[in-house]
């Protein structure tokens, strides 16, 4: 008997209630809050139409430690998903520690006022939860999180030492907009634009944002120009996997839309500072979000896949081995399962398959914890059960 506590009622919250609807010999309770509650009530009225299954909804103001802690010891979860807003991740953690609750989420914690991935804000944790006696599971979507997961399925079943490993994400859809961002473009924008930044050697290398690119060629799709970026589950990886020698990521850009990116910026619509505008005080990035499509809404008429995976060079038994894991998904039938697109669906599948792995026991311990330092087997049979099946190539030509 386990309550879960579901924080976001965006494209990514919207999948994770309805995969966790789709569980409830495990989770017997599920809430969804949000700062907005008739976007819960939208959510919690389509999934008891499909399912048949009640969620309650309630409004709670992320960055207020006290509302949230209200609201933890009112409903009393075992878990608390944060699919909110990067900002927020602290405030969610101070709350879970004040209320004694377990906590996930799927991105690591950013500044406000400053694009910039890093774990130490939330590593720096440890100590706090261990001695509470609860669970910090950091990075439970795809990317980070099911990138996590497939590197540690590949040390523990292929090799003895990784020693290269490259994260591609292609998303080969088409939303027909001309331009639009498929999760929070606040979020989304600050990401891109940011320097790009690999490991290599034992040392962190910066480029310039978006500088290195080259066309990589993904299953069922064909090459797509695809581009080296920053993303926190490097940090985590090279850490935990300390024989690795190199590590990227890669994401795959149109051409419209990086003309689209160019023009924001060199326009200062990506600004994430204050101006002042008639006497008011705006932040032009936020206003951009207000004005561009809204990520939930782009489900119904895209077309096209994403593929994201693995790419990994190393070791075994003394021979150089290459695999590739990965996995397809398609937006169109993640929009027919849950009214959202394929983008919020990778994602929201992984956490609630990592809120099943916790109430479940199969990923258990007192700190705080990157995804890839649990026992991959019994995620990756359960996320593939999911939705989200996974497919591998051994020693084929990784290209990178």
């Amino acid at each position: 008997m386990s309550k879960v506590l579901v924080i976001g009622a965006g494209g990514v919250g919207t999948v994770v209630v309805h995969k966790l609807a789709q569980n409830t010999e495990v989770f017997t309770e599920i809430m969804l809050a949000s700062r907005t509650k008739s976007k819960c009530d939208v959510v919690a009225e389509d999934v008891k139409k499909r399912y048949g299954v009640e969620i309650k909804t309630a409004k709670v103001d992320a960055d207020n430690v006290p509302e949230l802690v209200a609201l933890f010891k009112e409903f009393q979860p075992k878990l608390v998903i944060n699919v909110a807003l990067p900002y927020q991740d602290l405030t969610i953690m101070d709350a879970c520690l004040e209320a004694g609750c377990n906590y996930l989420d799927t991105a690591n914690y950013e500044p406000l006022d400053e694009a910039k991935f890093e774990y130490s804000w939330q590593w720096a944790y440890q100590d706090k939860f261990k001695e509470a006696g609860l669970t910090a599971i950091l990075g439970c979507g795809f990317d980070p999180g099911q990138t996590g997961v497939y590197t540690a399925y590949a040390a523990k079943h292929y090799f003895d030492e990784i020693h290269y490993l490259d994260i591609v994400d292609c998303n080969a859809g088409d939303h027909h907009h001309a331009f639009a961002t498929n999760f929070n473009p606040e979020i989304n924008i600050r990401e891109i634009t940011q320097k790009g930044r690999f490991y290599e050697n034992g040392q962190w290398i910066e480029t310039g944002s978006l500088e290195i690119h080259q066309p990589i060629n993904y299953p069922e799709i064909g090459p797509k120009e695809s581009y080296l970026l920053y993303h926190e589950e490097l940090e985590s990886l090279v850490k935990n996997f300390p024989t690795i020698k190199r590590a990227r990521f890669w994401m795959t850009f149109g051409q419209e839309y990086l003309t689209h990116l160019r023009v924001i910026q060199n326009i200062g619509m990506a600004r994430i500072d204050e101006i002042d505008y008639n006497g008011q005080k705006i932040v032009p990035i936020q206003f951009l979000k207000a004005v561009l499509p809204n990520p939930q809404d782009l489900g119904e008429n895209y077309d096209g896949w994403t593929s994201i995976g693995c790419r990994i060079r190393g070791i075994k038994d003394g021979k150089e081995r290459t695999y590739y894991v990965y996995n397809n998904c398609s937006h169109k039938a993640a929009y027919e399962e849950t009214g959202m697109q394929g983008v919020s669906y990778t994602t929201g599948v992984p956490a609630m398959t990592g809120a099943y792995m916790f109430l479940t026991g199969k990923w258990s311990g007192a700190g705080v914890f990157n995804v890839e330092e649990f026992d991959p087997d019994p995620f990756m049979e359960k996320v593939a059960a999911s939705g989200l099946p996974w497919h591998e190539i051994i020693d084929g030509d990784l290209e990178l």
